[in-house]
C-alpha cells in the first residue's frame, strides 16, 4: 500500500504535511484539570460533611463513592498536565518557563498527596498549582488571564483566559 500511495504521490507531488503534536493544534485546554482539581476540593468537602454519619450505610455509600471520585479525579489532574506538559510544550515554552519541569513535578506529587488523604490544604494547593500552570500556558499563546471565582461549589478562585 505505501509503495502505491509513493509512486502516485511521485507523479502528483501531493503538499506535504507533517504534526508535531499527537492531537491538532490549538486544541490544548488547561480547564480540564483546572474542573478536576475543583472537584478533588469539593469532594473532600462532602466527605468532611458526612464524616459524623458514617454509622448509616446511605453516608457510608456516599464517602465511599466520593473517595472514589476523587482519587479519579486527582488522576485526571495528573494526566492533563502531563499530556499538555508532554506534548504541547516545546523548546519556545521551556525557555519563557523554565521552572515549568518543577511546577509539573509539584503537580504530580500534590495530586497523589490528594488521593493519600483527605487533607482540604492538599486540594487547595493543588488548585494553586493547576491555575499556575494554565496561567503560563495561556501567557505561551499570548492570551490574557484574569481570577475569577468559580461559580460553582467550592468558589475558589480561578485562572481564565481572556477571550
Amino acid at each position: 500500500m505505501h509503495r502505491f500511495f509513493s509512486r502516485i504521490d511521485e507523479l502528483v507531488h501531493f503538499e506535504k504535511y507533517s504534526a508535531h503534536c499527537d492531537i491538532p493544534c490549538k486544541i490544548y485546554d488547561p480547564i480540564i484539570s483546572q474542573i478536576a482539581a475543583l472537584s478533588v476540593v469539593r469532594l473532600i468537602d462532602i466527605i468532611a460533611e458526612n464524616e459524623m454519619d458514617v454509622g448509616s450505610h446511605e453516608a457510608l455509600n456516599l464517602v465511599t463513592r466520593c473517595v472514589v471520585r476523587k482519587e479519579e479525579e486527582a488522576e485526571k489532574v495528573k494526566t492533563e498536565i502531563r499530556t499538555i506538559w508532554g506534548d504541547y510544550f516545546k523548546a519556545a515554552q521551556f525557555e519563557k518557563y523554565p521552572e515549568v519541569h518543577s511546577l509539573v513535578h509539584n503537580i504530580m506529587m500534590k495530586a497523589s498527596a490528594c488521593k493519600q488523604s483527605t487533607h482540604r490544604s492538599n486540594a487547595l494547593e493543588l488548585v494553586d498549582l493547576v491555575n499556575e500552570f494554565a496561567a503560563a500556558f495561556w501567557d505561551t499563546k499570548a492570551v490574557s488571564v484574569e481570577k475569577k471565582i468559580c461559580p460553582y461549589p467550592p468558589n475558589l478562585d480561578m485562572v481564565y483566559p481572556v477571550l
